[in-house]
């Protein structure tokens, strides 16, 4: 089918980026900067693509063509197209490999597809894919020709008709829901490692004991084998280690830095594989070293600490959304930017919301020392109004027989769930700036919340958990959490046994037609009317209502959020990300006011 656009208003609406793509390579960057390796090769750019009807035979004709990474329904992808339920999109492109001879493994990674997928390679069938938000590979290896190489990709989507893991996408957005996005929408690459290969790594720090433990995996087996670490302070060896291929290593540093949102410091780490002590594998990679934890103050009210002092989390409400590339960010130096401005705007966290974006964005907010707040990706179904009520009248709700209520009815559909998180905890595991991992936001598929938030503790411990975002708190976790809209702060009300967070609040509108994703519509909590009365509101917001909830035991804020999304007109920047929508210096200044108040003496015992 050739390019054959839907009618979304995003359509015309783009990002000062939007001119930079490379039409040739898009996002051409090394898209693994934690486990990276210097061979390997970038197959973004333009494919062909067509879309049939689900279930019919692999088409010979891919009339259309498509810049990938973006998804299809972006403008940035040329297609524009909705990909409808029952419907399969068809990916295909010829590579050659790099001159040369390559001994050992190549294998085919895809940073994320959504949602289902079926790959094949030379009319070879690699292997299937389910799950719209984390990497997968195949190993190629057997499957390649001399010269050149056919890739084919079906993709099937249902969206919001299944109960599926899909965030805020709806095929009929409006409201706080927002476009569809289908297929490729990160970088898909090759890469060239040996027989036996570093398969995994992952990187624990220990700050009070100020060393970091390293577990490695290789592909397989064998005798002989044993892995290396060496961390660099700048070009200055900081410590280094050896260990057989089955035990972790520890590496001990001397008087180690700490990574802050104020002095971001980061450790360069290489590892290495050895076969009989020669070193025939190495990545290169990296970490910081910060604790997250809470401790009581003088008063027994738990409070966020970071490296064992109390600090104060306030940043944005992000969703990922692009005007151009919907999912996908338009450039790499877009994220860098966007997460730039969320410092210089004086924030030290973010709240990632619903989406797991590509592995470079962590990476920029580890650089940038911005702490984030990681959301899983919502599922199942939003609750009705009635169980809104129902949150206020009973907010100990139980949520574990009520399956079926929230689109959880069917085990498979849990236990895909399962799967999708899981893979979302140990692929975002070394990031340095995720502090909080959130399961459930409004109760939006909710299910076996306290049980999911006690085995989130257990697989990591290095981190807290907001098990229940806004809604349908089953008193687990490590946070009180709350969301408030529409009205004043309520009197503060602390949990004894965890840290109280306002996790949504705010949400105050300018509505700026000519930078909007549909001039006539507009939704927000509190609508202004220039940046002068919405400057004046957001501060008054802070200083009246935020700050006595800070001196009552509030632990983190979260401001909705850092960009208008289609018809949401609630962001700091409008969705183009051309307009500032507020004073900066203004904002910036009272956000320091919120970080310069008087915490209370802390005692000496904390808890992880």
């Amino acid at each position: 089918m050739p390019n054959q656009r839907s009618k979304n208003r995003s359509n015309a609406l783009l990002t000062p980026w939007a001119e930079d793509v490379d039409t040739n390579c898009p996002h051409p960057e090394y898209p693994r900067p934690q486990m990276a390796r210097e061979n390997w090769q970038n197959l973004n750019g333009t494919w062909r693509y067509t879309i049939t009807a689900a279930g019919e035979a692999q088409p010979t004709n891919f009339p259309g063509e498509i810049l990938v990474p973006y998804p299809v329904e972006s403008t940035l992808s040329g297609v524009g197209r909705q990909l409808q339920p029952g419907e399969t999109l068809w990916y295909q492109r010829a590579f050659d490999l790099p001159p040369g001879k390559h001994p050992g493994r190549i294998l085919l990674h895809f940073g994320a597809v959504d949602w289902q997928c079926e790959a094949f390679l030379n009319g070879q069938k690699l292997g299937e894919h389910c799950g719209g938000y984390d990497p997968f590979h195949f190993d190629i290896t057997g499957h390649l020709n001399p010269d050149e190489n056919i890739l084919t990709l079906a993709v099937q989507d249902p969206s919001d008709s299944q109960p599926i893991q899909r965030g805020k996408q709806v095929l009929n957005p409006k409201f706080i829901w927002y476009t569809t996005i289908s297929g490729i929408w990160q970088t898909v690459w090759l890469e060239f490692v040996p027989e036996t290969y570093i398969q995994t790594l992952r990187i624990t720090p220990d700050f009070d004991a100020g060393t970091v433990t390293l577990q490695m995996k290789a592909n397989q087996a064998g005798p002989g084998l044993a892995f290396r670490a060496e961390a660099f302070e700048g070009h200055q060896s900081a410590a280094s280690a050896e260990t057989a291929a089955d035990r972790p290593l520890t590496l001990i540093l001397d008087e180690p830095k700490a990574w802050s949102p104020e002095d971001p410091f980061l450790y360069d780490l290489k590892v290495s594989l050895l076969e009989d002590g020669k070193i025939t594998d190495h990545v290169q990679s990296y970490f910081g070293m910060r604790k997250f934890s809470l401790a009581p103050d003088s008063q027994g009210r738990l409070r966020f600490c970071l490296n064992n002092q109390p600090y104060f989390l306030y940043g944005p409400l992000d969703q990922g959304y692009w005007p151009d590339g919907l999912y996908t960010p338009p450039t790499d130096e877009a994220m860098r930017w966007e997460i730039a401005f969320i410092k210089e705007a004086g924030f030290n966290m973010l709240r990632k919301h619903i989406k797991v974006e590509p592995a470079r964005y962590y990476y920029h907010c580890d650089r940038a020392g911005l702490i984030i707040w990681q959301d899983m990706v919502s599922g199942g179904i939003s609750p009705k109004p009635a169980w809104f009520v129902f949150a206020q009248m009973f907010p100990k709700m139980r949520d574990n027989h009520l399956y079926w209520r929230l689109g959880r009815g069917k085990a498979s559909n849990r236990e895909q769930f399962h799967r999708e998180y899981r893979s979302m905890l140990e692929g975002l595991f070394n990031v340095v700036s995720i502090a909080i991992w959130g399961p459930f936001n409004e109760g939006w598929g909710q299910f076996d919340a306290a049980e999911i938030a006690e085995w989130t503790q257990n697989f990591d411990p290095t981190r807290l958990v907001d098990h229940a975002s806004g809604w349908f708190d089953q008193g687990a976790g490590n946070f009180k959490s709350e969301h408030v809209y529409f009205k004043p702060l309520p009197d503060p009300q602390l949990d004894p046994n965890r840290g109280w967070v306002l996790s949504e609040f705010g949400g105050y509108s300018l509505h700026l037609p000519e930078h909007t994703w549909d001039p006539d519509k507009d939704f927000g909590y509190k609508k202004f009317t220039d940046s002068k009365a919405l400057t004046e509101g957001y501060r008054q917001l802070l200083e009246g209502q935020l700050i006595p909830w800070i001196q009552a035991g509030l632990s983190a804020a979260v401001y909705t959020q850092t960009t208008d999304v289609e018809t949401e007109v609630n962001g700091f920047l409008t969705y183009d990300r051309k307009v500032v929508k507020m004073d900066l210096d203004s904002i910036r200044e009272i956000h320091q006011k919120l970080y310069s108040l008087d915490h209370p003496g802390m005692k000496d015992n904390s808890q992880g």
